[in-house]
């Protein structure tokens, strides 16, 4: 087996397969191999594994490509398709052929099945060997055939997994997989070691649904004398039932994520600390993550998917991001999800409202929420509760209320005694009097403190608020 030279420059790769949507589960991988290989000044690749013609989509490879960039996974050089390396591959199985690490196989479909029925019916296994191993050239039919991997029947393969640790297959358990199918087209085993070899990959980390799979493809590289990629196989995501992710556990694509609001740095985090621990920290920023992720950080056992972690990892982003940060990720929100963008001459209110606003929320859809206070015009409509919150007598505090605000200064604590003694004149706390306040000035009984927003809207947009909550009913 040829090692790979310790101080090779690192390169990581992530090959997703263009079928569906990029689930929660790819997204980690992508962002394992993406913080390992920027880690340590390597490269990050991208393959899509197109060699399935009939589920292969280039709807879903363009959102495999924009779930990346929206993660923020940047990765170098162009997307490789494995579909037009088909040539490269078959040139690989006929070198195999030609060294003697692989024979042609003539039997049919048909043949193989028939085997097989009679080996479980005679309770055998059903591993298949095929009689033209050894076969004589000559003895060879002008038929279709496969190429097939001549893998050795006696011993063990052994994989040193960075996370799984020594992993062992008896080679009498592996069958002579097919290489190249009878049309010349390469089977998957084939096509990804080929590839990963062509591509320099220094390091696998993928799924630990494909530790099996190593076994086999360590045999090809074997075969070829090329130098074997470091296996990092990692465990599968599950969901808070301790059971494998699906369906039925809720989002699982990447956008569905980024509908839900999620900010990608949030979810960088808390993807990162999905299987990968370093000590107890929990919150921390790319350039942490970066410089602390190791291999030996990740864990045997399953990881498990909980909203609740993610929610409260976001709410401390949020709190951590710039303001212009989160601004640029609600306007991109909005566009995503199809929503009005934000007005240009709301957007000094607006600026102003962020640093109050973000502190508590769990998503950019509660951003947009407790902004609606700056994107209300007048007058502003409240919704069913916020109505009842404006009933006769609550209008008539608030009329009291507004000839003092006029003259008053605008500053929060000034704000704050005036409505407090407002409260206090008419036997009610200044919670009870908050509400009808909060109804005229957003429209909402959610909302920032209202003397936040006092301050945001300034004094003429406020008293021009109350003055509309106050006057005539249209009933």
């Amino acid at each position: 087996m040829s090692q790979r030279p310790e101080n090779s420059p690192v390169v990581t790769r992530f090959a997703p397969s263009p079928t569906g949507f990029l689930h929660i589960g790819g997204a980690r991988t992508a962002l394992f191999n993406w913080l390992f290989a920027r880690g340590r000044g390597g490269r990050f690749l991208l393959r899509i594994e197109d060699t399935d013609r009939a589920r292969s989509t280039p709807e879903a490879t363009a959102a495999i490509l924009n779930g990346l960039r929206w993660l923020g996974l940047d990765w170098d050089g162009d997307a490789v398709s494995q579909f037009e390396r088909a040539p490269r591959h078959a040139e690989v199985a006929r070198a195999m052929l030609a060294g003697g690490h692989a024979y042609k196989c003539f039997a049919t479909q048909e043949e193989i099945e028939t085997f097989r029925e009679a080996a479980r019916a005679e309770g055998r296994s059903t591993l298949y060997h095929s009689p033209w191993r050894d076969a004589d050239s000559a003895s060879h039919p002008d038929a279709p055939f496969v190429i097939r991997l001549k893998a050795p029947r006696a011993g063990q393969t052994v994989i040193e997994d960075a996370v799984q640790g020594q992993v062992t297959f008896g080679n009498d358990q592996l069958d002579d997989m097919v290489l190249l199918r009878s049309d010349g087209t390469p089977t998957y085993m084939l096509a990804v070691v080929v590839d990963d070899h062509d591509m320099g990959v220094t390091h696998v980390i993928r799924g630990d649904d494909h530790l099996n799979n190593a076994a086999r493809q360590a045999q090809i590289y074997r075969a070829m004398g090329w130098a074997e990629p470091v296996w990092a196989h990692i465990p599968l995501i599950h969901g808070p039932d301790g059971k494998k992710l699906s369906k039925r556990h809720g989002a699982l694509g990447l956008e569905e994520y980024a509908a839900m609001g999620y900010p990608a740095p949030a979810l960088r985090n808390y993807l990162a600390r999905l299987g990968w621990s370093h000590g107890d920290d929990e919150f921390f920023a790319d350039a942490q993550a970066l410089d602390w992720f190791a291999l030996d950080g990740i864990n045997r056992a399953p990881a498990r998917l909980d909203l609740k972690k993610l929610d409260h990892l976001t709410g401390l982003h949020f709190s951590d991001m710039p303001d212009a940060a989160v601004l640029h990720g609600l306007q991109d929100y909005l566009a995503m999800t199809g929503a009005s963008a934000l007005p240009a001459d709301r957007m000094p209110w607006i600026t102003a409202a962020l640093p109050m606003v973000k502190d508590r929320a769990r998503s950019f859809g509660q951003v947009s929420e407790k902004l609606h206070f700056t994107l209300a015009q007048r007058p502003v409509e409240p919704d069913q509760k916020a109505a009842k919150a404006l009933d006769d007598v609550s209008r008539g505090i608030l009329s009291e209320l507004t000839p003092q605000l006029r003259d008053a200064s605008w500053d929060r604590e000034n704000l704050e005694s005036i409505v407090s003694a407002s409260a206090a004149a008419h036997g009610v706390g200044l919670g009870k009097l908050a509400q009808p306040l909060r109804a005229a000035l957003s429209g909402r009984m959610v909302s920032p403190s209202v003397f936040d927003m006092m301050i945001v809207l300034g004094r003429d947009e406020t008293l021009a608020r109350l003055a509309d909550a106050c006057g005539p009913r249209a009933d």
